[in-house]
């Protein structure tokens, strides 16, 4: 691939920041050739029922449509229901949220007024997008209470839900779990199950992985660890283990084997300022059930945004430039569909589930390989079809791609004239 020339571009959006946000962040799937209603790719003959799960969990399991487990779940819920310490790097979209829920759950014997679970993760979405897993898998365990604690609420709000109805699973990001339990409101001695998912944003970030520490120290020495995530370098893995006692790991040491099957990739090579034609042009000629724009800051968010409602396409945005409240209605309004063009920075890169989404574009490079997978792992989710389309438009841009390329050995090529709907829409 030829770099673009080295030139500086007008940029069509106006009044762009260039500091970049500090949050990080089915229908079709085959089993054997048939189509189920949605869910995971069966890559083994054995169905949940082989778990010997709880009835109630195996009847919401029904209810949600997945019929075998993925790969990733053959390989961990057999030892995870048995307590053991888990490890496991797995690519997006097979299905490792299910294997923590479905593994505590089976465990748990819920005791009123105690927490008996602790699932920590680094942004608010993907804790909201966790409970509520918990709470679909647990619909025929009445006894059970999930809530889902995370800055922006009113920590009043919070303190009484525990005093008046202690859930005996909590989810939640580190700052606000370590403020109430500092304050004694939320006490974690009985925690036997201790779940952090996206484990090396947490524990990159040294402040994160402080507050993460200071949490662990609150719960007991004998209980479960399990951690999660799509990507874990090898500088990591040891930090992990230093939380767990011999925990099974599986890892995909084969970087290559992160990419998505199913997911036809490519890029546009273009100027900057003819990323906003471009992406009309794109808008207008593509087929797609749901569309994610990924752009590099608060403010193209919010200028992008406002510049497709403008050219009649109906957008949202979501980004950490607006409350938690508002960020919450319009992710839950995007994954019910009723909006089908989403602009987002890479607060919802990572670990967020829209089943419908089958179209990501990269307006900005990522800056990173890593990224790039997180980014790009939003369409094709549960081994579907999907499409990712990448702008490039500098130098740098090219160094990534190049690095997205070789670290992953795929073979990215240009953006044809035109493209087999086939290749990305569910059949």
């Amino acid at each position: 691939m030829g770099e673009p020339k080295d030139e500086t571009y007008e940029e069509e959006l106006l009044d762009y920041e260039e500091e970049e946000d500090k949050a990080p962040d089915t229908n079709g799937a085959k089993v054997n050739g048939e189509a189920t209603k949605k869910g995971y790719v069966g890559i083994h003959s054995s169905g949940f029922r082989d778990f010997l799960l709880k009835p109630e969990l195996l009847r919401a399991i029904v209810d949600s449509g997945f019929e075998h487990p993925s790969e990733v779940q053959h390989e961990c819920i057999p030892q995870a229901i048995l307590g053991m310490d888990v490890i496991c790097q797995a690519k997006s979209g097979m299905g490792k949220t299910a294997v923590f829920v479905l593994s505590t759950l089976q465990q748990i014997d819920p005791v009123p007024g105690q927490v008996s679970a602790l699932v920590l993760c680094h942004t608010r979405e993907l804790a909201y997008q966790i409970c509520h897993e918990f709470e679909r898998f647990s619909t025929y365990l009445p006894d059970l209470k999930v809530a889902v604690f995370y800055g922006g609420v009113n920590i009043k709000v919070h303190k009484d839900l525990l005093k008046n109805e202690c859930p005996q699973i909590v989810v939640g990001t580190p700052g606000r779990i370590l403020a109430l339990a500092r304050e004694k409101n939320l006490s974690l001695k009985n925690v036997r199950h201790f779940v952090l998912d996206e484990c090396d944003k947490m524990l990159e970030s040294l402040d994160m992985r402080k507050d993460v520490q200071d949490i662990f120290k609150l719960t007991p020495h004998d209980k479960q660890v399990m951690m999660f995530s799509a990507t874990l370098s090898k500088e990591i893995r040891p930090v992990c283990k230093k939380f767990m006692q011999d925990p099974m790991e599986i890892y995909v040491d084969d970087e290559a084997k992160l990419t998505l099957h199913g997911l036809v990739q490519h890029y546009i090579k273009l100027k900057e300022e003819e990323k906003n034609r471009k992406l009309n042009d794109l808008l207008d000629a593509l087929d797609f059930n749901q569309v994610v724009i990924f752009v590099k800051s608060v403010s193209r968010a919010a200028e992008l945004d406002r510049l497709l409602i403008e050219c009649n396409f109906p957008s949202i945005c979501i980004h950490s430039g607006m409350s938690q409240e508002e960020r919450l209605k319009r992710y839950r309004g995007f994954k019910e569909g009723h909006s089908r063009i989403l602009v987002a920075t890479d607060l919802v890169g990572r670990g967020i589930d829209i089943e419908r989404v089958n179209i990501v574009i990269n307006y900005d490079m990522p800056d990173s390989a890593d990224t790039y997978l997180h980014r790009v792992g939003r369409a094709g989710r549960f081994g579907t079809k999907g499409l990712a389309i990448t702008f490039v438009s500098c130098s740098s841009d090219v160094d990534v791609l190049n690095n997205v390329q070789s670290r992953f050995e795929i073979d990215i090529k240009q953006l044809p004239e035109q493209i087999d709907t086939s290749t990305y829409m569910p059949s």
